[in-house]
């Protein structure tokens, strides 16, 4: 069934400009911040207003009058050739309370991608938008994405495991451990032809929001205070935090290997192959849950893969900062040419947050502004030429001039 309460929301909703102008407080918001103001009515925009005039994205808003999309920046003249020009910016849906971890299923036609707070995984459908729970409970899925047998990948922060759902409708654990002990909160995941799976492990699983703390005495619940256990089913709430933030390698074996340690990437989130499958970007994020050292700095990092599934030469890709403004990195995708795509979070630098491309030598030649922060992204749609943005509470999408690198 849809969301009803979504539907509720988008349909009945009123704009925060609306409000803002039935309340009187247009003239002194715009005086305020003049560069969010509206010339032709002095009336002030919304905070999260990244155009101007502001765009509405809801179902009732204007369509979009321009022929190329206000919020598809060219930085590079590159990027004009991967845009779509009469393509705009939708909004699909939105009733999430944090949105991740996108995939596309191209034999399902469908997109799927995780609510972690609301312990589900939603289902978008191509053939007439209709939007359903996937997937309840869900383990607090993060991470989601599709093998080149089309068969489901998911990363679980409640249960520290990842998992496959084979095409017979059972599921199997993919990693639970390493080195017998017990992982911390896996978050992406990607496959590689070779069968086997590349996935990330920080901690940011060891929450209350987004899974479960650890149990009294870990490093995300030291002085015991929190019940990790309250609202969970038997056995969760248990663990502690055992392992650093590593980044791991299934191989068809079923064996485990450490290929990005955290003295490399501190709290890896995100990851991609390139499109020949002899790069792995890895995405840093801030310092998680429990983390002692520093943690991640909101980075990209980069390194090449050897035929013995080794990894070398890893070095920063990019920084990540757009006048002076740290856009954090999350998701990661390729696209066939090789540039390299990556969700935005900026946090409340309005304008930031969305997703930043960069070409194979780490030159940021393009940007997508959206009213939400953003999480994730992956390729999909029946020609893998539509970007789908899992962005905070809702779902974004835009046609491209260019298709995805792998399955979904």
């Amino acid at each position: 069934m849809t969301d009803p309460t979504a539907e509720t929301f988008e349909e009945s909703r009123l704009s925060r400009r609306t409000l803002i102008a039935a309340a009187g407080l247009g003239a002194l918001s715009a005086a305020a911040s003049p560069a969010l103001a509206q010339t032709a009515t002095g009336a002030a925009a919304p905070p999260s207003t990244i155009t101007n005039p502001p765009r509405d994205f809801s179902r009732r808003g204007a369509p979009t009058t321009y022929f190329w999309d206000p919020d598809i920046i060219a930085v590079d003249p590159s990027f004009n050739g991967l845009a779509q020009p009469n393509s705009a910016i939708q909004r699909l849906w939105t009733g999430a309370l944090w949105s991740e971890g996108p995939a596309w299923s191209a034999q399902g036609r469908y997109l799927l991608w995780s609510d972690i707070p609301n312990n589900r995984q939603l289902r978008w459908l191509e053939d007439d938008g209709h939007v359903s729970v996937f997937r309840s409970p869900s383990g607090n899925s993060n991470g989601n994405s599709f093998d080149f047998q089309g068969r489901q990948l998911s990363c679980e922060h409640l249960n520290r495991r990842v998992v496959r759902y084979e095409l017979d409708g059972s599921a199997t654990v993919l990693a639970d451990s390493f080195e017998g002990k017990k992982l911390n909160s896996p978050n992406d995941i990607v496959a590689h032809p070779d069968g086997s799976y590349w996935f990330t492990d920080p901690p940011y699983g060891g929450q209350l929001y987004e899974g479960a703390p650890d149990a009294p005495g870990g490093p995300s619940n030291a002085n015991g205070k929190l019940n990790p256990r309250l609202g969970q089913p038997p056995g969760i709430g248990l663990a502690k935090r055992e392992l650093p933030t590593n980044c791991y390698r299934i191989d068809p074996s079923g064996r485990i290997d450490l290929v990005v340690s955290e003295a490399q990437v501190p709290d890896p989130n995100g990851l991609c192959f390139s499109p020949d499958y002899k790069k792995l970007y890895v995405a840093s994020t801030g310092k998680g849950p429990g983390d002692t050292g520093p943690g991640g700095k909101g980075d990209i990092h980069v390194f090449d893969i050897g035929a013995d599934n080794k990894t070398s030469n890893g070095k920063r890709f990019s920084d990540c900062m757009i006048d002076g403004i740290n856009c954090g990195p999350d998701g990661l995708r390729c696209d066939v040419e090789g540039n390299l795509w990556a969700s935005s979070n900026a946090g409340r630098n309005v304008g930031y947050n969305g997703v930043t491309v960069f070409n194979p030598a780490a030159k940021i030649i393009g940007r997508i502004r959206l009213p939400e922060v953003c999480g994730n992204i992956t390729f999909g749609g029946p020609k893998r030429n539509r970007l789908f943005m899992a962005a905070s509470q809702s779902l974004y999408a835009v046609y491209l001039g260019t298709q995805g690198a792998g399955p979904g």
